[in-house]
């Protein structure tokens, strides 16, 4: 399941991103004192900042916690342990799902005539 819009830009608001993840902004700021891996940047404000970078972590973070239930020691501990396999594995369901989304579009299409 992709959390990210088809168009990407180079920052993004703590709004735009809980929204992707249908969380609150509270929720993100809490993850983010609790994994080391998010370092979103801050303008002269204070306001966060994230990158695609932190958006793919952040992924990586509700996919272990939301959708597979680990605890957020477990996640920290898997995360530490498994983070460049985990990430591909991420990447891989996303272009499999962005695939299919894509084949059911065509069949869609072809259905039409």
């Amino acid at each position: 399941m992709s959390k990210t819009n088809d168009i990407q830009k180079l920052y993004y608001s703590i709004s735009e991103v809980a929204e992707m993840f249908g969380v609150s902004n509270s929720l993100i700021r809490f993850w983010e004192t609790e994994f080391s891996i998010l370092k979103p940047r801050k303008n002269s404000r204070g306001d966060r900042r994230f990158t695609q970078k932190d958006i793919k972590n952040l992924e990586l973070i509700y996919h272990l916690v939301k959708e597979k239930g680990f605890t957020l020691e477990g996640a920290k501990r898997e995360i530490q342990l498994n983070k460049d396999q985990l990430i591909q594995k991420q990447d891989n369901i996303r272009r499999l799902k962005d695939l299919r989304r894509f084949l059911q579009d065509l069949k869609k299409e072809l259905e039409r005539f």
